[in-house]
Parts: C-alpha cells; sequence; structure tokens
C-alpha cells in the first residue's frame, strides 16, 4: 500500500455549495498541492437539519448538490434509457419523496394507512396521479448520478481516490424503512421495537438515544443480506472507498427499548457480521472499507476488524491525554490505518488548541513538528510524518480557521452542516507548503503513467 495524503470537504463546503464547476477547481487545486485523496460526508438526501448521517435515502443523492439550471443540461435520450433500466431503489425514492411533500412533510409512519402499508392500488394510483413530480424527482437523481461519475472519473485520471462515508444505521423516516420493513425490527404497527444508540460512557451519564430502527438479522442473513449487497455496491460506484461509521455496530449493537427515553437501559446483542463481511468480500474484493472505530471499542471488534483487514482511524487531536497504549498518540499510530488532525465532528485544529491551557500547549507542541510554523501545522506534520498509510486533513486545518468553522458540533442542531470556503480566504502559497510536506513524508502519488 502506497503512502498517500488528502483532504476532507463535503461537497456542500465547496464555494457554491453544489457540484458544479468548483468541484473541478477544487480538482486541480488537490493535484497542485500533491493530496490525492477527497474524503467527504454521505451525499444522500438529508432531513431538514441537513446532517449528512439521518437521510431520507440509503441510496439516493442530496438533490441539493445540484447547481442552478440543470434541467437545461439533462440528456433527455439519455434519461429515457435510465428509466427502461432504472437503480433497484429508485421508484420507492420517487414516491417517498412526492408522498412526503403532499403530506407536508410529515414523516411516512403518519401518514394515511394506505400508504403507510403501502397499499399496491394506493401506490399505483397515486403514482398516475402524480407523474410530473414523480419524473421531476428521477431526473434529479439520473443527473446528479451523471455529475458524479463525470467527477469520479475525472479525479481517477488526476490519481485522485474518492473517499465516501457510510453510516451504518439508516433513519426511521427514509424511503429504505417504508419500502422495506421487514429488514427493520418494527412492530405490526410499523413502529420501532428497540431503538440504536450507544450506554452511558465518561461523555454522557444517559448515554446517547439515536433512535434509529435496529435491523432484523435474521431476515437480512435468510436472504444473503441482499439490502446491504445493493447498498455497498452503490456506495463501491460512487466511491473507491468506503469508510464504515460506528464499526463497532457491526459486531454488537446497543438496543434500547423504543419506550425508553434515555440509552440507559438498553442491552449490547450480537451481530452476524462476521457473515456480512465474509458475503460482501465475495463480491467485492478486495473490500475497499475503512473502519471508523473511535470510542470504547472491545476486544471482538478489534478482531472482526482484523479478520477483514480493514484499516482503523485515529485522530491526533485524541493523541495528548499522556494516558499509555492511547490508539490516537503519535507513537502509537500504525501502517493499517488513516490518521486525521480532526473530524467532522471535530473543531477545527486551531480551534481545539486554543481551548486548552498554555502547559498543555506547551506540551502538545513539544511531541509535534517545531519546524512547520503555528498550529495547526505541527498537527498536520505530525500526521504526514507517521506511519500511518494515509493521513486526511480536513480543509479548515490546511486553511488554519478557528473554532467558528467548524462543520459540526455533536448534540446541537443549530448551524450545523452549513460550512463554506472562500478561494480568497486560501493562504498565498498554500498549494506548494501542502506539496512540500506530502513530499517529504513520502506521500506523493505518483504521476499517470508513472510505474
Amino acid at each position: 500500500m502506497a503512502r498517500s495524503a488528502g483532504v476532507l470537504l463535503h461537497p456542500t463546503s465547496l464555494p457554491s455549495g453544489v457540484l458544479d464547476y468548483q468541484a473541478w477547481v477544487f480538482l486541480d487545486w488537490m493535484q497542485k498541492s500533491g493530496l490525492s485523496i477527497w474524503q467527504m460526508l454521505p451525499l444522500t438526501p438529508p432531513h431538514d437539519d441537513l446532517s449528512p448521517y439521518q437521510s431520507l435515502s440509503a441510496f439516493a443523492m442530496n438533490p441539493r448538490l445540484l447547481p442552478s439550471g440543470w434541467q437545461k443540461q439533462l440528456d433527455a435520450k439519455a434519461f429515457e434509457n435510465y428509466q427502461l433500466s432504472p437503480p433497484h431503489w429508485l421508484e420507492d425514492y420517487a414516491l417517498f419523496i412526492v408522498l412526503k411533500a403532499e403530506f407536508n412533510g410529515q414523516g411516512w409512519f403518519d401518514w394515511p394507512e394506505a400508504y403507510r402499508y403501502r397499499d399496491a392500488k394506493a401506490l399505483a394510483d397515486f403514482a398516475k396521479n402524480h407523474k410530473v413530480a414523480l419524473t421531476k424527482v428521477k431526473k434529479q437523481q439520473f443527473h446528479l448520478q451523471h455529475i458524479w461519475q463525470q467527477l469520479k472519473s475525472d479525479a481517477n485520471a488526476k490519481g485522485i481516490e474518492m473517499f465516501g462515508d457510510m453510516p451504518i444505521f439508516v433513519a426511521y423516516d427514509s424511503a429504505d424503512v417504508w419500502a422495506n420493513p421487514d429488514q427493520f425490527k418494527l412492530d405490526e404497527n410499523l413502529q420501532p421495537t428497540v431503538v440504536t444508540g450507544v450506554p452511558p460512557d465518561y461523555f454522557s451519564e444517559t448515554g446517547q438515544r439515536w433512535g434509529n430502527p435496529h435491523y432484523n438479522w435474521k431476515v437480512m442473513q435468510q436472504d444473503g443480506f441482499r439490502w446491504w449487497r445493493l447498498r455497498i455496491e452503490g456506495a463501491l460506484e460512487q466511491f473507491d472507498l468506503l469508510r464504515i461509521d460506528h464499526f463497532r455496530g457491526l459486531e454488537a449493537s446497543w438496543e434500547i427499548p423504543a419506550s425508553e427515553p434515555t440509552a440507559m437501559n438498553g442491552e449490547w446483542v450480537k451481530v452476524p457480521g462476521g457473515a456480512l463481511l465474509e458475503r460482501l468480500q465475495q463480491e467485492f474484493d478486495p473490500l475497499p472499507l475503512v473502519a471508523e472505530d473511535l470510542g470504547i471499542i472491545t476486544p471482538e471488534v478489534v478482531a472482526l476488524k482484523n479478520q477483514f483487514d480493514l484499516p482503523g482511524m485515529s485522530v491526533l487531536q485524541f493523541g495528548f491525554s499522556g494516558l499509555p497504549d492511547n490508539p490516537h498518540a503519535p507513537n502509537e499510530l500504525t501502517e493499517n490505518s488513516v490518521v486525521y488532525t480532526g473530524t467532522h465532528d471535530n473543531d477545527t485544529s486551531l480551534g481545539w488548541f486554543n481551548t486548552l491551557n498554555p502547559d498543555t500547549q506547551n506540551w502538545i507542541l513539544s511531541q509535534t513538528r517545531q519546524d512547520v510554523g503555528d498550529m495547526p501545522w505541527p498537527l498536520i506534520a505530525t500526521g504526514m510524518d507517521s506511519v500511518a498509510e494515509r493521513v486526511i486533513v480536513p480543509m479548515q486545518d490546511f486553511m488554519a480557521l478557528n473554532a467558528e468553522h467548524r462543520m459540526n458540533t455533536p448534540g446541537t442542531t443549530e448551524n450545523n452542516w452549513r460550512w463554506q470556503f472562500d478561494w480568497d480566504d486560501l493562504p498565498d502559497g498554500l498549494e506548494q507548503r501542502i506539496k512540500n510536506l506530502v513530499v517529504s513524508s513520502q506521500r506523493l502519488a505518483p504521476e499517470k503513467g508513472e510505474a
């Protein structure tokens, strides 16, 4: 595995916030900077809070990414062909979106019974009466896929890998749960019997109650994990590499009775993750997955990750606790991993550093590269110099931005997922500064055509 370096930037954070020419300008900027991995958050359509981790569909792309005037660029002939053999999820997704609009944005579980329980005649009649709206949703998805495949093809031609992100669970209010209720633990009224989360820990006395429905793994295993196979197949058409968020949920997951208001009274329930990964490996070999293994990880989760030789994650902001065996500490990093200065859930590295007391700041500076300038560059250079095969730096850190530019503050719902950069705000000489580090840490990808 060659050493490489990349940037974390969601497409909504591009100057335009959409997949227009700015995405190609960004590819050029990456190439000049010597960066060969573009990592982003899930591209799926979010709810109104804009979180890409609670989507209306696990398969569709976010229509907010469409550039203005996209209808004029649509290839009508190619769209006709697309409709002859559409993706397996498209019809249900289009119906879901148009029904949701019909019922003022209500969750599908609050729709009239005929639609909630997917009465075939009611759905056929609805589709017949809403052809224009359904076709528009389908056109959006067709055009998004068209733009994306062009972008991915051009990125790959420049030696840049596209690195995607997949939340392990799906939202209750999603086309996936509505169209496949048997794949989830729902009761006869289509309400979840148990929901997702994590138990109480050092950070939270009551744990975290996420509220997604749990998978009915027994049913999933009976059909050879078909839903998962289709999900991974779709993702690997979009990306060269894929992060599985909350990977530990493939070994065991915390099941909270749906009636419980907090995550305190749940239990760990084993999951056939080994059988799932084996099946996926048969179809997609090698399996280009990265395990998000942050937080409290058990020996069983480590064993599952190692069984399939999946890289894990380290975050340098977590690396200075002074505790022994801290997997995020610069001298504890491993080769088969992706190291980050911070993630979309962290403060920017400068914002984080500025919250620390001077003694802690001085100690951190003594543990990192001294010759590269002010924070966050010592952290970036330490990641670049590490043994980890891949290093990823959020765009905010390359730009040395402070806390007001962070992407998400977990546990809050205001002003998240909205950050955008502006080309005028990039420091002079940034590309060369990054490239120098990439070259000195032997992370420069060979030019296309070179050995």
